[in-house]
C-alpha cells in the first residue's frame, strides 16, 4: 500500500490484468477494456499488482490534477466492450459521467478507439481546447502525420482531428481545457 492525494488516476489495461486494493475497501481485478478511476482527493492508500506469475500486464496509467484539492476519495471501474470502441471514439472518462463514462474532477474527456487499417475517426476540438493523442498499439495518421505505437502528440489550434488507422491500432484521445 502507498498513499496518494489530490489526483485523478485513470488506469487503462491493454493486456493482462491488474489487481487493485485500497483503503476505501475496494478490491478488483482490472482487465483489458476496463477503465478504472480513483480520485485520491483528501488522501487514499492503495496497492496494485499483476495477479499472474506468468502473464505480463501492459497498462497506461493517467494522472490528472483535479479541479480543486480536497475532494472525497472515490473509486469507479467500468468495462468498455470492444464493439463500442471499434471504428469509433468511445468516451471512457469525463467530468459528468456522460454516456456511461467514469467521472473525473476535471474539465477533461478521455476517448478510446480501436482502428483497423483504413478506418478513420474524427473529433471536433472546440476553440480554446487542447488535445493529446496517445498511440497505445499499432500506428495511425493524425491529420496526415504518421504516429507509431508509443508516440504521443500534443494538439492545439486544430479544430478538426482526423485519426486514421495504418496498422491495427488502439488510441487514447484526451480533450483538455
Amino acid at each position: 500500500m502507498h498513499p496518494h492525494r489530490d489526483m485523478e488516476i485513470i488506469t487503462y489495461l491493454l493486456d493482462g490484468a491488474l489487481e487493485h486494493k485500497d483503503s476505501m475497501g475496494n478490491g478488483s481485478i482490472i482487465r483489458p477494456g476496463d477503465g478504472q478511476r480513483m480520485s485520491a482527493g483528501s488522501g487514499v492508500r492503495h496497492s496494485e499488482a499483476n495477479p499472474s506469475k506468468t502473464d505480463p500486464a501492459h497498462l497506461l496509467q493517467i494522472w490528472i490534477m483535479p479541479d480543486k484539492p480536497g475532494h472525497e476519495p472515490s473509486y469507479e471501474q467500468k468495462t468498455f466492450p470492444e464493439k463500442e470502441k471499434s471504428g469509433q471514439l468511445r468516451l471512457i472518462a469525463s467530468p459528468d459521467g456522460k454516456d456511461g463514462s467514469v467521472s473525473i474532477h476535471q474539465d477533461a474527456r478521455l476517448y478510446v478507439s480501436l482502428l483497423e487499417p483504413g478506418q478513420e475517426v474524427t473529433h471536433q476540438l472546440d476553440k480554446g481546447r487542447y488535445a493529446w493523442l496517445q498511440v497505445a498499439k499499432g500506428a495511425v495518421e493524425l491529420n496526415g502525420k504518421s504516429l507509431n505505437q508509443g508516440d504521443g502528440a500534443a494538439i492545439s489550434n486544430e479544430p478538426k482531428l482526423a485519426i486514421k488507422g495504418t496498422k491495427d491500432a488502439e488510441i487514447l484521445l484526451f480533450d483538455l481545457a
